[in-house]
């Protein structure tokens, strides 16, 4: 197995300025994939994600869009046609989160919620489809909120459990191109959303049997594996890697 499976593939990461999609764009230019790394306001941080993978011999570029608005996604897919000027690999890993009582739920949370968890990934995967080579990858991202709900997170929830729907679907539509669509579900990961409420860290490591939460690194791992091409018989898969948290 070469050390470089990706060689002359090229993936658009969404979110890839910090957090988790910050080190699978790491991950992915590692394997030998050229990266577009995409940021909706993280410009600094998509920077030095592109800087830190061009100063280790590989290829980057960043393009901003807010995903949750169609114009911005087909602008942004405008300037890949450009450069590069192809796609073998999407990454849907932009995401935000929030909770808040039922009864207080605001149009702005449900917008807000929906447009990045649901429309942004939808919009992106629509243009992608029209552009990806044969034998490409989708890789969506769902949370291990969306099998076991918190009180509070029904929105988010709600949001993550239609894009593991959208996997099943999508896998069996494109299947036919050998492109392949799954969802990686991950539970607490730092660096990630839990790093802005240390608080609940506690709480979700002792939900594992490991006693602690995830690294960004492992789920990198997976959706490093699912990109590569030992991945061409997995499909439709909602794949959790929480460490066998509970919660």
């Amino acid at each position: 197995m070469t050390d470089k499976p990706l060689a002359g593939k090229v993936a658009l990461v969404t979110g890839a300025g910090r957090g988790i999609g910050r080190i699978i764009a790491l991950r992915l230019a590692k394997d030998g994939a050229s990266i577009i790394a995409h940021y909706a306001h993280s410009r600094a941080g998509a920077d030095q994600t592109v800087a830190e993978i061009e100063a280790s011999g590989g290829s980057a570029v960043a393009y901003q869009a807010d995903i949750a608005q169609r114009a911005d996604v087909k602008a942004m897919f405008a300037s890949i046609d450009a450069n590069p000027g192809r796609l073998d690999i999407v990454v849907n890993n932009s995401g935000v989160s929030s909770s808040s009582a039922l009864a207080e739920v605001s149009d702005e949370d449900i917008a807000t919620i929906f447009g990045i968890n649901v429309f942004g990934p939808l919009y992106i995967a629509s243009e992608a489809a029209k552009r990806l080579q044969d034998n490409g990858r989708i890789i969506n991202f769902s949370s291990s909120v969306a099998k076991y709900p918190l009180a509070g997170a029904g929105l988010y929830s709600a949001a993550k459990k239609a894009m593991e729907s959208f996997t099943e679907s999508w896998a069996r539509e494109l299947g036919a191109r050998g492109i392949t669509v799954n969802t990686v579900i991950p539970g607490a990961t730092s660096p990630g959303m839990i790093d802005a409420s240390p608080q609940y860290t506690e709480f979700f490591a002792n939900a594992s049997p490991f006693k602690r939460i995830g690294t960004a690194d492992e789920i990198a791992a997976v959706v490093a594996f699912l990109a590569s091409p030992q991945a061409s018989w997995v499909t439709g898969g909602n794949i959790l890697a929480n460490g066998a948290a509970n919660t």
